[in-house]
């Protein structure tokens, strides 16, 4: 499924299954949230601090496919083509970027 798609499938979804979308706020307050599990997960599971029983059976995979959800749900209730907006930013890394990295010793 491209970007294009995935906006459209949580825009029907909200449609068929939500009353309306969150506001701006709350949607951003949402992804802040969301975000937040995810680097408890990272943090805990990759990281040095030690894994609480209670989050040993956290998906990581769903966590961060709710801060993708929220994130198209913002995208949509902004008017944001955020294909469009991907393919852009993905062509401007590729220019500024193409060689930064080859040269970095912490990478080696």
């Amino acid at each position: 499924m491209n970007i294009q798609n995935a906006q459209l499938a949580v825009d029907n979804w909200i449609k068929e299954h939500g009353v309306r979308y969150f506001n701006e706020l709350t949607n951003m307050a949402q992804l802040t949230e969301e975000v937040g599990e995810v680097a408890r997960i990272i943090a805990r599971r990759y990281g040095e601090q030690s894994e609480k029983d209670s989050d040993k059976n956290k998906d990581l995979g769903e966590e961060l496919a709710d801060v993708v959800f929220v994130i198209l749900c913002l995208a949509n209730q902004t008017g944001v083509d955020l294909q469009k907006a991907f393919d852009k930013k993905l062509e401007i890394k590729t220019k500024r970027d193409h060689d930064r990295h080859h040269g970095n010793e912490k990478l080696k």
